[in-house]
């Protein structure tokens, strides 16, 4: 799978460093973002080996939701066996698993025999409160990855207490290919904005109370695009007014950032967020981004500079009726919030380097 021939990024953060071979684990498909990391390592200059992870899943759904929530069975197995064949065959000097739960550590031990460096990129949280089921063999693995990339101070300590050998925090961060600015002028294009209040992403922890609230009680004109479960999270009078009935990727995400006056991130609290992966993507669109405030998201953005940030119902109603009749403001607001995301490198070229710089360093 080649790099998205869409905008060119900046692979400055890349250059002079030495190449490797990745042997890549993951979902792969258009719609994921481990797709877009895939991306931003050949794009540094690394050869990368895929391994689709949807390739050893079963073809019913109801046997998909068994084996993601136990993680055993044949697909299980022949996951692994793959793992191992093509680790054989192809002699990377890196085994990369993002987001992958099917791993035995039978399979991680017989990797570091072979001499081959173990990374696990795991953005969701094994140790949050929602309590995600499928992380049954995750857990045991986690002593025999040479490397865990998180995203939260508080996986440290979570990882180390399980015996984790080395661990370094990223950022979400957003795909350069597919998430840029639009070219048109933000004022001029205002009127054309076909959502007001926009929020585009699942509905985790009261998203769907909150933005019936700001639907019901003050009349601002919200629109939700998102799964399906919104149907079910949402009552039927707000599921018909605010909600369009599909998800979007790629370019129809990105347009519908541009077409967005107001542009929704929420933290997901119940996976101990600091920042979203969203916010990221809202700013190098070039949309307004209005995120819940957090220490991550004004480490990373100027408060009412670059972003502007909101805690509770009452301060997201305020912020969105100071901002909503103001093109020029979001504008400028915009605008500097996207240099700053292309500027401090929050894109996936970035990010993705210092995974491979700290394996280069493990790996002697």
């Amino acid at each position: 799978m080649q790099y998205c021939p869409g905008r060119s990024p900046d692979l400055s953060q890349g250059k002079g460093k030495a190449c490797v071979k990745i042997l890549y684990a993951a979902q792969l498909s258009e719609n994921d973002s481990a797709l877009y990391r895939l991306w931003a390592l050949q794009r540094l200059g690394h050869t990368v080996v895929p391994i689709n992870s949807y390739a050893f899943e079963p073809g019913s759904e109801f046997l998909r939701k068994v084996q993601h929530r136990v993680q055993v069975g044949p697909w299980v197995g022949r996951l692994n066996r793959e793992v191992l064949a093509m680790a054989e065959r192809e002699r990377p000097e890196v085994f990369w698993a993002d987001k992958l739960l099917g791993l035995q550590p039978s399979t991680l031990k017989q990797l570091r025999k072979m001499g081959v460096a173990s990374v696990s990129y795991m953005i969701d949280n094994a140790f949050g409160p929602r309590r995600d089921p499928g992380w049954r063999l995750y857990m045991r693995d986690i002593p025999h990855f040479d490397l865990h990339v998180v995203q939260r101070d508080s996986n440290f300590a979570d990882y180390k207490s399980r015996g984790a050998r080395d661990v370094i925090k990223v950022q979400t961060a957003y795909e350069p290919t597919v998430h840029f600015a639009d070219e048109a002028d933000y004022v001029e294009r205002d009127a054309a904005r076909t959502r007001g209040v926009s929020f585009i992403g699942s509905p985790y922890d009261d998203r769907a109370v909150f933005l019936t609230r700001l639907w019901r009680e003050c009349g601002l004109p919200v629109m939700i695009s998102g799964s399906g479960v919104w149907r079910e999270r949402l009552e039927s009078e707000a599921a018909a007014a605010l909600y369009t009935g599909m998800e979007l990727y790629g370019a129809a995400y990105r347009e519908a950032v541009w077409n967005s006056k107001i542009n929704l991130s929420f933290l997901t609290h119940s996976n101990q967020d600091e920042f979203v992966h969203k916010s990221f993507e809202i700013a190098a669109c070039g949309g307004f981004l209005l995120a819940e405030r957090s220490a991550g998201h004004l480490a990373r953005f100027k408060e009412d500079e670059e972003a502007v940030f909101f805690t509770g119902f009452e301060e997201c109603v305020e912020k969105i009726r100071r901002y909503l009749p103001d093109a020029e403001a979001r504008g400028r607001i915009a605008a500097a919030g996207g240099a700053r995301a292309v500027r401090d490198g929050y894109g996936n070229d970035a990010q993705m380097a210092k995974i491979v710089e700290r394996i280069a360093i493990l790996r002697g």
